[in-house]
């Protein structure tokens, strides 16, 4: 089966729900430089990694699970002529060995789901951030609650405990960039296109049926829930 994500991002330079514009935005919360390492996990395409890395001139070191996101991430990389300032490495989050205080900047833009939650990705990524350095998680929460009756609760949680769980792990909160409605709608809109697209081109394959059944339950899911429901940020935090 093609895996779905593949099929669903392939027109997307930037894997979540913001923009280039706001990717600069947390560059500059950053303080990025060409001195600044940093430590970008779940990669993806390297879109962030190379928008930073073009503007700022920081080091950027991608992990990525995909082979074939990776695969893309580098090619992008060198298009660009960044190869001498991103690297790409294919590894599970949770195998990649993190050294201690290593990295000036630690970022998962939408991926704490590679650590198991929001909690286990900051137990994972302070402690190889120097003193002083920060830590930017891109991470959903709910905009009301309680949910309404019949709304089933993901794995993320109202905005003050969202923040709470910042703190929890000796964090300072320094920023936090929330993406809009037109950020979600062109990230959501992306997929819907690329997967009609692919369901167009391949009507026979054995998967077909499997791929629209998890897009349409998906796109009406954020017409009921997400888009009324869940906001998402990139949450800036500085190392006690």
């Amino acid at each position: 089966m093609p895996w779905f994500f593949a099929v669903a991002e392939r027109d997307h330079d930037i894997q979540n729900p913001t923009s280039r514009e706001k990717l600069l935005q947390l560059g500059g919360y950053l303080r990025l430089d060409p001195d600044a390492r940093v430590l970008d996990v779940a990669c993806g395409k390297c879109g962030p990694a190379s928008l930073l890395a073009q503007a700022y001139g920081c080091r950027v070191l991608g992990v990525e699970k995909s082979e074939e996101f990776a695969a893309e991430g580098r090619q992008r990389v060198e298009a660009a002529g960044l190869s001498h300032l991103v690297d790409v490495v294919v590894s599970d989050a949770k195998d990649f060995t993190l050294e201690a205080g290593a990295f000036d900047v630690a970022l998962c833009l939408g991926a704490s789901f590679a650590y198991g939650g929001l909690e286990e990705t900051l137990a994972a990524l302070v402690p190889a951030v120097r003193p002083g350095g920060a830590v930017a998680v891109g991470e959903p929460y709910w905009r009301r609650w309680p949910l309404p009756d019949g709304v089933d609760d993901i794995d993320c949680v109202a905005l003050p405990e969202t923040l709470a769980r910042f703190e929890a792990a000796g964090l300072a909160l320094t920023g936090i960039i929330e993406s809009s409605l037109d950020d979600w709608d062109r990230y959501e809109s992306l997929h819907w296109r690329a997967l009609e697209e692919w369901l167009a081109d391949n009507p026979d394959d054995p998967d077909a049926d499997d791929i629209r059944d998890r897009h349409e339950r998906d796109r009406a899911s954020y017409f009921e829930i997400e888009r009324p429901l869940l906001a998402w940020a990139i949450f800036v935090n500085r190392k006690r």
